[in-house]
């Protein structure tokens, strides 16, 4: 079993959120139902990123370095042509 550490991002602030969990598909539909309460006043959400770790700490350490100034910068970078159009 995997566990998956994602990026949304918001649009309606331009915003990402990080997170972690070992189901996506059922975590992504609970923020996009309002069901998560840190992201429910940031709707509507996109999936834009996420990564596959055979280890819960190992996704949970990727969540945190994500959520870094410098993991921001590295999505920022991994998304740019997504961003920019």
């Amino acid at each position: 079993m995997f566990h998956y550490t994602y990026v949304l991002l918001s649009t309606k602030d331009k915003k990402f959120y990080v997170g972690f969990t070992k189901n996506l598909k059922k975590r992504f539909e609970d923020h996009c139902a309002g069901r998560v309460s840190s992201t429910k006043e940031r709707r509507p959400l996109e999936l834009v990123y996420y990564e596959a770790s055979a280890h819960k700490s190992d996704a949970q350490k990727r969540e945190q370095y994500l959520k870094t100034y410098h993991g921001r910068a590295y999505i920022r970078n991994r998304l740019k042509t997504y961003l920019t159009g």
